[in-house]
């Protein structure tokens, strides 16, 4: 029998969380993860046996710190920013100047960047009592892969994976850290904050010509990090069999290479057909793909130490469906996509351009 934790929505300094069973979900916002599970039903979420109050530990986390956010972010971007939040407390919503527009409400920025270090703490406690710890998912707003060190940027205030993987690393010990980031936007804020860096490899998958216009293949990182990092285009149009190819012809052979201490995901739902920023063909199938392969590899890498962040995926449907059948792979159980996706609206992939992409990138990295 799998066991699952989940949120407790009405709360929102909440972390759910069974440590000696197979899922961690984090809830950082009401509004999100209550949007969620509203577009479905939270009575379907209940069907698919992911909510099972029973089989809940409810556990206190607190707001990052400023010495967490500054681990990755500037000291005056910070301090800047605490006046802009003052004012967000009590107006509620402002618009906050920076690479681009990024709205910011109040607190949320630090509960979400906190919800994603006390995930990261659990599954890594976890871990050293279980062969076979639990996957985390923060299922948090803002997302946070487009902040760069110096200021926010599209819908990002601070880098949530960043932050936890400088905390990781800070705090645990374990020094070296694979990113993975399948939204269908490049991760440049997480890219610039680890360009450097030759102990975090950040790996990105995203759509050729997408904002914010970053993650060309030729960026591999610079100085002791040249080489660790990845960043692949991907013609428009791609999706699940072009997916699949990654995985097993980037994803898994850098991974495997690299010898991670931890997987951090940067998991974002809006490369999905449905999405309306962007023309990607993703599934919702090709989500349980991920998942299942990412935690696959955690277990035979690092010790099954592995957490999803929650990045774009503005369609709340398809959102949903795709989240919910992550969870079923993290239960190991079926996927459920063949309910919600429809082949028919799906066109021909561009395999040739994918396949000269996946090769450039091989030859770019000796793959």
């Amino acid at each position: 029998m799998h066991e699952c934790i989940s949120v407790e929505i009405s709360d929102l300094g909440r972390l759910a969380v069974l440590l000696k069973f197979t899922m961690i979900l984090m809830g950082g916002e009401l509004e999100r993860f209550q949007g969620l599970v509203g577009q479905l039903g939270l009575e379907n979420l209940q069907r698919y046996s992911l909510f099972r109050s029973s089989d809940v530990i409810e556990l206190n986390f607190k707001p990052a710190s400023v010495d967490d956010i500054t681990s990755v972010h500037s000291r005056s971007y910070v301090s800047g920013l605490e006046k802009a939040m003052s004012k967000a407390s009590q107006e509620g919503l402002i618009f906050i100047e920076g690479s681009g527009p990024t709205y910011a409400t109040a607190t949320e920025s630090l509960i979400a960047a906190g919800a994603g270090i006390s995930l990261v703490d659990a599954v890594v406690e976890a871990s050293k009592v279980n062969p076979n710890p639990p996957v985390g998912f923060a299922l948090v707003r803002p997302p946070g892969h487009h902040a760069v060190p110096k200021g926010p940027m599209g819908f990002c205030v601070f880098g949530n994976v960043a932050v936890a993987a400088r905390h990781v690393q800070r705090v645990h010990g374990l020094k070296r850290v694979f990113i993975i980031d399948f939204d269908v936007h490049h991760g440049n804020g997480t890219n610039d904050a680890f360009y450097e860096d030759p102990d975090i490899f950040f790996l990105s998958t995203h759509q050729d010509g997408s904002y914010p216009g970053t993650g060309k293949i030729h960026e591999v990182g610079c100085g002791c990090g040249e080489g660790t990092s990845l960043n692949l285009p991907l013609p428009g149009g791609s999706g699940d069999t072009t997916m699949r190819s990654v995985f097993d012809d980037v994803i898994a052979p850098c991974a495997q290479r690299f010898q991670p201490d931890i997987i951090l995901v940067s998991a974002g739902y809006d490369a999905h057909v449905l999405d309306p920023l962007a023309s990607l063909q993703f599934t919702t199938g090709t989500y349980y793909m991920l998942a299942a392969s990412i935690k696959q590899l955690a277990r035979e890498l690092c010790g099954g130490r592995c957490v999803f962040f929650l990045e774009g995926g503005y369609n709340l449907e398809s959102l949903s469906y795709s989240v919910a059948d992550s969870f079923h792979a993290f239960l190991g159980e079926p996927s459920s996509a063949s309910k919600f996706d429809n082949p028919a609206i799906l066109y021909e992939e561009p395999l040739t351009k994918a396949k000269e992409a996946i090769q450039k990138i091989k030859h770019i990295h000796s793959l």
